[in-house]
C-alpha cells in the first residue's frame, strides 16, 4: 500500500471517502452481542477487533491526509512520478493496534487518532473504507485469476482468442475491482470501531525507510 509506504492507504481524492454509502446502520453494541453469542468460537474476539482496528486505521490515514497538499496538476508529466506526501501514508493492522508509515510528529499523530475514532464512531462511517486498501488489491487479484481462467476455458484454444480474452479479463476485473473491493471493506474486513479506545502511540524508528510509529489499542465492552 514504487517508493510509496506498504500498500494500503493514501489519499488522492479528498472527498472518495464519501463514495461508498452503507446500505444499513452499524450500531453500538453489535460486535459485543456477537461475542457474548459465539463466545465458544476460539479467536473471534481478536478477528472482531482487528476488523476494528482496520477501520480506525483507514479513518485515521484519512484524517491525516486530510490536510495535506494533492499533487499539483501542473506538476511535469514522469513515467515514474515521486510520490506525493499523501501517497507516502501507509498502515498495517494487528489485533493489537496498527502500524503507521509516514513522517509524523507524535502530537500530530495523537490529534489524527483521536479525531478519527471520534468521527468515526458518531456516524461518519464511511471513514472505515479506503480506495488504496490491501483489500481492493486482493480482490482485484482474485477477480482477474477466476475471469482469466473463466476465458481460457469457454473460449477456442487459439492464441489470438486466448490473449484478447486475457485482455478482456484484466480490464473487466479492473473496472469490477473498486466496487467489490469497498463492498468487501464495509462488510467484510473492517467494522466501526466502537468498542476500542487508544491506548497510546510509540515511534518504532524507521523500517523499510518510514517512519514508523505503532498506535496500540484496547477493547472495551459495551
Amino acid at each position: 500500500m514504487a517508493a510509496s509506504a506498504p500498500p494500503f492507504d493514501s489519499h488522492s481524492d479528498q472527498q472518495s471517502n464519501h463514495q461508498f454509502p452503507f446500505e444499513f446502520a452499524p450500531h453500538l453494541t453489535q460486535d459485543s452481542e456477537l461475542l457474548q453469542q459465539l463466545d465458544f468460537l476460539p479467536g473471534l474476539k481478536e478477528l472482531l477487533m482487528v476488523r476494528q482496528v482496520h477501520a480506525l486505521e483507514h479513518a485515521t490515514a484519512w484524517v491525516l491526509t486530510e490536510s495535506m497538499p494533492p499533487r499539483p496538476a501542473s506538476a511535469p508529466f514522469s513515467f515514474f512520478p515521486s510520490p506525493s506526501e499523501a501517497e507516502q501514508v501507509g498502515g498495517m493492522s494487528t489485533s493489537e493496534g496498527f502500524y503507521l508509515y509516514g513522517k509524523f510528529d507524535i502530537t500530530q499523530l495523537r490529534r489524527a487518532t483521536q479525531r478519527a475514532l471520534e468521527r468515526i464512531v458518531s456516524g461518519e462511517w464511511n471513514l472505515a473504507v479506503h480506495p488504496r486498501c490491501g483489500t481492493n488489491m486482493s480482490v482485484g487479484m482474485l477477480l482477474t485469476a477466476g475471469l482469466a481462467i473463466g476465458t481460457h476455458l469457454v473460449l477456442p484454444r487459439e492464441p489470438i482468442g486466448q490473449l484478447l480474452g486475457l485482455g478482456a479479463a484484466t480490464m473487466t476485473a479492473m473496472q469490477l475491482a473498486p466496487e467489490l473491493g469497498g463492498w468487501a471493506q464495509k462488510y467484510v474486513t473492517t467494522a466501526i470501531p466502537f468498542n476500542l479506545t487508544i491506548e497510546g502511540i510509540h515511534f518504532l524508528g524507521e523500517r523499510q525507510g518510514y517512519p514508523t510509529h505503532f498506535v496500540r489499542v484496547k477493547w472495551i465492552d459495551r
